[in-house]
């Protein structure tokens, strides 16, 4: 078989590589949501139980879902292949300037430009573009041909950087920035504490806790039956936590979606523009610093990618379960895997069309 052949046969079973679980994730999301909207509805006193059941403004249920879905996430990822940046420097450098410069002002301009008299949803759309992914990307650039190797790499490096970046970034994007525009009226009022606590407790103790698991048992066990054995098990369950996450957060937004469900689709806009500008503007440096194929697809999805895990978990920790920042940043994996489904089949016609030139 010829690469051409094996490129057109990879691309036909796009989604037949994907399990039935993340082949059909977006129905699941969907299926949750309306679950979520119908039990609020049917169900009034949910949302009073899951009021009385809280801590401030974190739910402890959905606490215990939000962390749930991290931690097989976290546990997944391969801390062992951070000592192997120092060999690929120029990468990485594109690479943090992509995830940490590039995609904020992306996603905050969107925000500003597709919602500028909704400030609650812009706000949530901020987190959103500050959360950088760290799971979902592998799954595509394994479908598009990418570098796995170096994708490992960044998904352990975009783990740690989180914990010192999101704060900060998030505290100037939401409080600093929108004075620019002579807007504080409009900005929620939020103190880097409160980030920084969210941060902390739904991504920190998660890390801490797949960093620990994942030597621990690597140790006991060898890496072999951990990647083939327990992470196939253990990784589903994140769904799991998702989804309980959703239906939850939906049972108390469900008469704010039925009384506007315009308001929904305007967050989804720029969400999409978002993920197809990232891997659009990634491509393109990638093409002119002349990197491989292999590496321009998995700095790709990285880009266009984001850690829908932890917007969630931030926005729920800061601004409470039924707040409107939460219900923008649960749309996000609603948009985002279709989105990225389909630029796997635009990855692999630019791999036609720029790198298998004679």
């Amino acid at each position: 078989m010829t690469i051409a052949q094996t490129t057109v046969a990879k691309n036909r079973g796009v989604l037949g590589q994907l399990s039935l679980l993340d082949r059909f994730l977006p129905l699941w999301i969907f299926a949750a949501m309306a679950l979520g909207v119908t039990l609020g509805a049917a169900a009034p006193g949910v949302k009073d139980l899951f009021n009385a059941l809280s801590i401030g403004t974190v739910s402890l249920p959905i606490a215990i879902g939000l962390l749930w879905m991290m931690y097989p996430v976290l546990a997944k990822v391969k801390y062992e292949e951070l000592g192997k940046v120092a060999k690929a420097w120029q990468q990485f450098g594109v690479s943090l300037t992509l995830n940490w410069i590039i995609g904020p002002i992306i996603m905050f301009i969107l925000a500003w430009v597709f919602l500028p008299d909704l400030p609650h949803y812009r706000t949530g759309l901020i987190i959103t573009g500050l959360a950088r992914c760290i799971a979902m990307v592998l799954i595509w650039n394994m479908l598009a041909g990418g570098d796995s190797e170096y994708c490992a790499v960044l998904v352990a490096l975009n783990s740690v950087f989180q914990i010192v970046m999101y704060s900060p970034l998030a505290y100037f994007y939401l409080r600093i920035a929108p004075g620019w525009l002579g807007a504080e009226g409009t900005v929620v009022s939020i103190s880097m504490g409160e980030i920084a606590r969210s941060v902390l407790i739904f991504l920190g103790f998660p890390l801490a806790g797949g960093i620990i698991t994942r030597f621990t048992m690597i140790r006991r066990r060898g890496q072999e039956w951990y990647e083939t054995k327990f992470m196939p098990r253990l990784g589903p369950t994140a769904l799991v936590g998702l989804l309980f996450t959703i239906v939850v957060m939906f049972s108390m937004q469900g008469d704010r979606i039925l009384a506007q469900p315009w308001d929904v689709v305007r967050v989804a806009l720029p969400l999409v523009a978002y993920f197809l500008l990232m891997f659009a503007v990634s491509f393109a440096i990638s093409l002119w610093r002349r990197f491989p194929y292999e590496l321009a697809t998995t700095q790709s999805f990285t880009a266009a990618s984001n850690n829908f895990e932890l917007a969630i978990a931030v926005a729920v920790g800061t601004f409470g379960i039924s707040s409107p920042e939460a219900l923008a940043t649960v749309i996000g994996p609603l948009i985002e895997v279709p989105v990225l489904v389909g630029l796997v089949y635009v990855a692999l016609w630019f791999r036609r069309a720029f790198f298998l030139r004679p």
